[in-house]
């Protein structure tokens, strides 16, 4: 890859040795999850310590609404990383021009749709979460705000995507470190001397995101001769050469990401029934499966990447390496973490609130963490192969089963039927998570990932 090698923004992920290829490419990614995690907890230690404990139980419902609608972004934007890296494994650069023009028309579209359809139903979806009364402005105020910003979330996803499909990881974190340093200080600002409380919080993140977003796209224009981009408005359109099977990957991936959200609000509708106390706790929670989940994500993304481009080389003997390799690399620290919450967990929890009820609630959490840290360290691997392969069949079962069957469906049996009430739908959500590592590792076993379109395009 001659060409890989001297340009600016490709990279050979094909070469080397796999375990030092991973973690090269992946740590970018891993600061940039740990980054966006570190201003996405920023919203709920600001607002707790100004507003209080109902404040952070908004910020908590509003976050995961949140989630839900940037998911689809992210469904799309991996996919498209997943495509552009086999394109570029195979050389063909004049598809990845083709895959940026594709991304931008449908994400930026998506982006606007939903934005429209959310603020007409907002009030019906908080009130459908059984949101308490005490938070129920608070709520409303913080995820339309994050909604207005919508466009810029999704625009800063297809970019990233792009460039980490080139094999680009590091700018991609440069553009969330400038993000995540804005929205810390606009948090503090809005939230403290400006009194503007969750809403404040929001206008912080979408700040940090649209500054994010032109910095990426000032640097794609820049490269734009690399990626065969050259952003005339009739180059902005979906190209049937790419656009069938970015759908046929994608789907698959929205619905994937997508269905565990929403199942997780559903599962939390009846949580919320509970009071904010228990909202706060389950918010909490939430966090900490997220600390696992950026370095489960950034493995997850950069194993993907790399298999996608392994594929498309034939170099299909790498392609079980990065997988046992992006196993233990994930196990490392969340071995850490989960001794950590075990031993201290009131350092741990106490870090989001000092209130002593939701400390309280928050330690009978922890048998639960140590569940939902092993299905952060399992499914990463499974997840770089299924994804890096491009098995949309194979996606679209464990989005079912993950994100819809099981976690719903554990939920409900254990905490309605086995009558374990709070603890029961804690420990759903967490079992669900060991579905896709289940589901790969009999796909790995089989050999099955050599014969998918990657493997032959």
């Amino acid at each position: 890859m001659s060409e890989q090698s001297k340009n600016g923004i490709i990279r050979d992920l094909t070469s080397g040795s796999v375990a030092g290829t991973l973690l090269r490419f992946s740590f970018p990614l891993l600061l940039s999850g740990l980054l966006q995690l570190v201003y996405n907890m920023v919203d709920m230690v600001v607002v707790e310590r100004y507003v209080g404990t109902q404040g952070l139980s908004a910020v908590s419902i509003g976050g995961e609404v949140l989630m839900l609608l940037t998911f689809v972004a992210m469904g799309f934007s991996n996919a498209g990383q997943i495509m552009i890296s086999r394109f570029v494994g195979e050389q063909r650069y004049d598809r990845v021009g083709q895959m940026v023009g594709t991304l931008f028309t449908l994400l930026m579209s998506l982006a606007l749709a939903l934005t429209c359809a959310f603020l007409l139903s907002y009030q019906g979806i908080v009130r459908w979460l059984n949101t308490p009364e005490d938070i129920w402005a608070y709520t409303c105020d913080y995820a339309v705000t994050c909604v207005y910003g919508l466009v810029f979330i999704y625009g800063y996803n297809l970019v990233s995507a792009v460039l980490r499909g080139m094999g680009d990881s590091r700018h991609p974190f440069i553009f969330i470190a400038l993000a995540a340093v804005l929205n810390v200080i606009l948090d503090i600002l809005f939230v403290g001397p400006l009194h503007m409380g969750p809403r404040g919080a929001a206008l912080a993140t979408v700040i940090g995101q649209a500054v994010s977003f032109l910095f990426a796209l000032r640097l794609l224009y820049r490269h734009r001769e690399q990626i065969r981009f050259d952003f005339h408005p009739h180059s902005f359109r979906l190209y049937p050469d790419v656009i069938k099977p970015l759908l046929s990957l994608g789907v698959p991936m929205v619905i994937q990401s997508a269905a565990v959200t929403f199942s997780m609000l559903f599962v939390n509708r009846y949580v919320n029934a509970y009071g904010t106390v228990a909202v706060a706790v389950t918010g909490i929670a939430r966090k900490l499966e997220n600390m696992i989940g950026v370095v489960s994500q950034a493995i997850s993304s950069a194993g993907g990447a790399m298999v996608s481009q392994a594929l498309g080389a034939g170099k299909t003997s790498r392609v079980p390496k990065i997988v046992l390799h992006a196993l233990w690399i994930v196990a490392i620290p969340a071995g850490i973490f989960a001794v950590l919450t075990w031993l201290r967990p009131e350092w741990v929890f106490g870090f989001f609130s000092g209130d002593p009820k939701v400390i309280e609630l928050a330690l009978t959490y922890i048998p639960v963490a140590m569940v939902q840290y092993l299905g952060c360290t399992l499914r990463p691997a499974s997840f770089s192969l299924i994804n890096g392969s491009g098995n949309s069949k194979l996606n679209l079962l464990v989005a079912l089963l993950d994100g819809i069957v099981c976690r719903i469906g554990l939920s409900f049996v254990l905490g309605v039927t086995l009558g374990l009430g709070i603890r029961g739908f804690w420990y759903g959500n967490a079992l669900s998570g060991l579905v896709p590592f289940l589901i790969g590792s009999v796909y790995l076993l089989s050999g099955r990932w050599k014969n998918t379109p990657a493997a032959h395009e």
